[in-house]
């Protein structure tokens, strides 16, 4: 198998697929192929580097009619290789599915029956989007932190970033996928004493347990079978600089008691020997899972949650940056039109209101791939709220907060399955006034709405913001509200939690 060529998995249930796919792309990639999620876990423990592109069928085994180990197996790809570019092979009647894949990091989708220039078309591209990525990556370390917004959210991550820069105490850092947690790992090296020194990063998910502990530890010659040559470990490689745990929650049991040693004492041995190894390398661990709830059910050790958390950072979702979602879309429209050549392209006035109020599942990974995916079609045209409703994953009723901008209301829809019939897309007319159509839309979601109820949630959520705001005075909370101090205090007793301080 030609290192030289760009890996490509072809992932489908379908045999003669995945052999008519293999033939017609085995002189641009070097072809790897799986029929189902357990197949690729594997494969990508033997691949000589990260996959480059994947071409994924949703429905795999064991329930072919069903996208559930598709969309699964798209986290466990991005989680190996955050850079690989997944398209999605679609059926005509799949339109539901392959957004909520697009929404989860999948880059593009192709219809079967695959027209083959189409697809060696979108694979180049692919590809191409891939290695302008990483040259933007490098030109935004090299010139600012690399976080694209001033929301508050924002603002509170960069000073938490600063505060726990330099120490040399263990940082968790925590956030859903696609969030940007691999910029704030980097960042706590950057700029540090440690700049100067090593920062590796091993992915602890997908892996086995004998080679996450290999990459970790190092091995003596003959540990194991293949190990024909001592090899040092990622902590020794990183002695006073960084190593950075991605996906730390997935880390099995048994190395989380290894882990836990080293940052107890230090200390540790290569596999198949018994000489004792000492790293001073700082530990920076990212997981998007829930690490209190991993410790409750049994799945994540309470001692070594406490060794990791002695700091922790919390990466805001895109649904909490506020307009910082705008400035992502200029940054990145900017980006991608001029690596394609093209002029950037513009939302209409209905889109720009959905493009505000869309939450963004899939993070700034959803949103990125969306940008470049309009940049390739309207090449300096005009997107309408239709464009928009083609690529977002849910269909989202809109309201309106009450400073007047659009949020999203609605939990996500149901996927349908592989072979269901989806509905007629809807849009919104763009005539319709935002604030009726958005009352409209409460009142169908509710077959139970009370107007009394949603008032008490408004007006609890204004009282609480603005006591956190005034550090629990009344006094300035209640001049932030535009009401006296007793009629906010006659409010709070209307809600137990709210237990206002002594001015």
């Amino acid at each position: 198998m030609n290192a030289d060529k760009p890996i490509l998995l072809i992932i489908d249930d379908d045999p003669v697929i995945r052999d008519s796919l293999q033939f017609v792309l085995e002189e641009q990639f070097a072809i790897w192929t799986g029929e189902s999620r357990n197949d690729v876990k594997e494969l990508l423990i033997r691949l000589p580097h990260a996959p480059d592109a994947a071409l994924l069928d949703l429905g795999l085994p064991p329930d072919e009619h069903s996208p559930e180990q598709g969309f699964a197996l798209i986290g466990d790809l991005l989680a190996v290789a955050p850079s690989i570019k997944i398209l999605v092979l679609s059926g005509q009647d799949d339109r539901k599915n392959v957004k909520h894949a697009l929404a989860l990091g999948a880059f593009d989708f192709v219809a079967k029956p695959c027209d083959i220039e189409l697809l060696k078309s979108r694979l180049s591209h692919s590809l191409f989007i891939r290695d302008a990525e990483y040259s933007l990556q490098q030109e935004t370390a090299a010139r600012d932190d690399g976080f694209i917004g001033d929301s508050l959210a924002m603002k509170n991550l960069r000073a938490q970033i600063e505060q726990f820069r330099d120490t040399p105490f263990p940082v968790l850092v925590e956030g859903p996928s696609g969030s940007g947690k691999e910029l704030v790992g980097r960042a706590l090296h950057e700029d540090t004493s440690r700049a100067g020194q090593p920062y590796l990063v091993i992915n602890c998910a997908a892996m086995s347990s004998q080679l996450i502990e290999a990459q970790l530890f190092g091995h003596a010659k003959g540990a194991f079978t293949g190990a024909n040559a001592a090899r040092a470990g990622f902590f020794e490689e990183a002695e006073k600089g960084t190593l950075c745990l991605d996906e730390v929650g997935e880390l099995p049991l048994e190395l989380q008691a290894k882990l836990l040693r080293v940052l107890e004492n230090g200390e540790f041995y290569r596999i198949g020997e018994t000489q004792v190894r000492r790293s001073s390398a700082r530990i920076i661990a990212l997981t998007n899972r829930d690490l209190r709830t991993e410790v409750a059910n049994g799945g994540f050790r309470e001692d070594l949650y406490h060794r990791l958390s002695v700091f922790r950072i919390q990466v805001p979702p895109v649904a909490e940056r506020g307009d910082d979602r705008l400035l992502m879309l200029d940054h990145f429209n900017r980006f991608y039109s001029s690596q394609l050549n093209v002029p950037s392209f513009e939302l209409r006035p209905e889109a720009l209101k959905a493009w505000r109020a869309y939450t963004f599942p899939g993070n700034v990974r959803e949103l990125k791939n969306i940008v470049v995916r309009l940049a390739m079609r309207l090449r300096g045209g005009f997107a309408t709220l239709e464009d928009l409703t083609h690529e977002f994953d849910i269909e989202q009723e809109l309201s309106v907060t009450p400073n007047g901008n659009w949020t999203s209301t609605t939990p996500p829809s149901q996927v349908t399955t592989a072979d269901s019939t989806p509905q007629p897309a809807t849009t919104t007319p763009s005539d319709i006034d935002p604030n009726a159509l958005a009352a409209y839309n409460q009142l169908k979601q509710s077959s139970d709405f009370k107007l009394d109820d949603a008032l008490r949630y408004w007006e609890k959520l204004f009282i609480t913001a603005a006591l956190k705001e005034a550090g629990g005075n009344l006094s300035k909370a209640s001049r932030m509200l535009g009401v006296n101090r007793t009629t906010l205090y006659s409010r709070m007793q209307k809600y137990p939690e709210l237990q206002p301080n002594p001015d």
